[in-house]
């Protein structure tokens, strides 16, 4: 006879006391440490324990006491069960403590490495409506709250729902009216895509079983004012392709300000299309952004920076920490030779070009350089150079005796950091200045360990790209100790 699981506690009348990573908040109840979501320092409260470990748990409210003195009103009505945007209960100038809090802890406990007084962070000039990318999924089983599930009264008909995946249920699709990431706009469009699909009888997607006419849809803007808006389809029938095309006339006819839209139908099981042959409906099948008087053509499956208006800070950064305050223009050798790592569609490349003698871009998606090569022709830049390829495999020694040492090399790498080969080949380089850019303090400060044996830290500069998030970038100079 299987043993009954003894009940999860309830610890009643605690205090919140910090704030922790994945934007959660913890407390601590003797020497247990508990994790806490959607709430702030200083609330008191009751918590049910929902999962438990040796040294810590984790647990949800049941019962406030006590709001804390910090505690700021979220403006989003989905707040709490979106996930989205963990931290809008705290003020952002909080949250802007606790992100440079982050920055300094994981680089000091993670790096042990000497660190220079580090620069207060840079706080997003808008907190609202920053991003220029969304992506809402379509499915027909909607999220259902605790309270509507225990409600043995509520009747629910409808259970299609366009909006964002629930964390941990990657086939539940919470409902989204109105999200504040976004200028409201798209807003506008995802609701009437929702109501016209709703009185046409359009079949949502079905994540499970693979079936469903409405899929998802990605929206993209730029400050040129331009709307791009990617619908995926998965069509079931031939039928379906007339359907998904009624759709695409009435969001033309009802939205003139969209100057790109764009379908696939995307018949596989998960909703990446970079393999996919896109179908341009309306428009372009690109929009541009600008960045100190240069254009950056944005495509639907480009990388750009989300936040356009911090990305040029975080950029300046980089550029400043690469060049100098004053950085030198013009032709000559005495510009020097930078190699711009992890280059994406080549914006940091293309944005440093007229201080460097040329740059050398690399990127393991083919498209990306593609778009780079692109972005260079746009602006009439001709020092670029750019390969695709796994970077490891790219950045060899070989590579840098043909293509010449660089003096400074840029790195911005995915989360995950830095290949340790690719490490090793800086290091044999051994550039005069290395500016790191990172989207993860953690790796960041992994990687800055093992080059501290011929690098000192500089200078750090965090930048906040994402309020009312845990997430937070951060800017490092490193320069050759001898």
């Amino acid at each position: 006879m299987a043993r009954k699981k003894k009940p999860l506690p309830i610890f009643e009348n605690v205090t919140i006391t910090d704030c922790a990573a994945e934007g959660k908040a913890l407390a601590r109840i003797n020497d247990l440490v508990v994790f806490v979501p959607f709430v702030v320092p200083g609330d008191v409260v009751d918590l049910q324990v929902r999962r438990k470990k040796h040294s810590y748990c984790e647990a949800e409210v049941i019962r406030f006491i006590k709001y804390s003195d910090i505690r700021e009103t979220p403006m989003c009505q989905h707040f709490g069960i979106c996930g989205g945007c963990k931290w809008q209960n705290l003020p952002y100038e909080e949250q802007l403590k606790m992100k440079e809090r982050q920055v300094r802890d994981q680089l000091t406990r993670i790096g042990k490495i000497e660190l220079p007084e580090f620069r207060p962070i840079l706080g997003s000039t808008k907190t609202k409506e920053y991003r220029n990318k969304l992506e809402f999924g379509c499915c027909n089983k909607r999220w259902m709250t605790r309270e509507e599930i225990q409600d043995e009264n509520l009747v629910i008909t409808d259970k299609n729902a366009i909006g964002f995946h629930i964390t941990g249920s990657f086939d539940k699709i919470l409902p989204i009216e109105k999200c504040w990431l976004m200028d409201d706009f798209h807003n506008q469009v995802r609701n009437e895509i929702r109501d016209y699909a709703l009185s046409t009888g359009m079949s949502f997607y079905d994540i499970r079983e693979q079936h469903g006419l409405l899929r998802d849809i990605v929206f993209r803007n730029s400050n040129t004012g331009e709307w791009m808006v990617l619908i995926q389809f998965h069509y079931d029938s031939p039928e379906d392709e007339q359907l998904a095309k009624g759709l695409l006339e009435h969001i033309s006819r009802k939205f003139p300000e969209i100057t790109s839209l764009m379908y696939v139908d995307n018949q596989k099981c998960n909703d990446t299309f970079g393999d996919l042959d896109l179908q341009t409906y309306k428009g372009t099948d690109h929009i541009f952004e600008t960045m100190e008087g240069l254009r950056f053509k944005v495509g639907p499956k480009s990388f750009y920076q989300t936040n356009t208006e911090q990305a040029y800070h975080l950029y300046s950064v980089a550029r400043e920490f690469a060049f100098g305050a004053q950085p030198q223009t013009g032709d000559g050798e005495e510009l020097p030779l930078v190699y711009d790592l992890y280059t994406g569609t080549g914006t940091i490349a293309n944005f440093v070009a007229r201080n460097a003698r040329k740059v050398i871009g690399i990127e393991y998606v083919p498209e990306a350089i593609e778009d780079a090569r692109i972005n260079s022709q746009i602006n009439g830049i001709d020092n670029t150079l750019f390969f695709a390829g796994d970077m490891k495999d790219i950045l060899t020694d070989e590579f840098v005796a043909t293509h010449g040492r660089p003096d400074i090399i840029i790195t911005d790498p995915p989360r995950a950091g830095m290949h340790a080969d690719v490490v090793q080949t800086i290091l044999r380089t051994h550039p005069k200045r290395i500016v790191y850019v990172s989207c993860n303090p953690a790796t960041q400060a992994r990687d800055l360990a093992l080059l501290d044996e011929d690098y000192r830290v500089a200078a750090v500069q965090p930048v906040d790209m994402f309020p009312h998030t845990p997430h937070v970038e951060n800017v490092v100079l490193l320069e050759a100790r001898t």
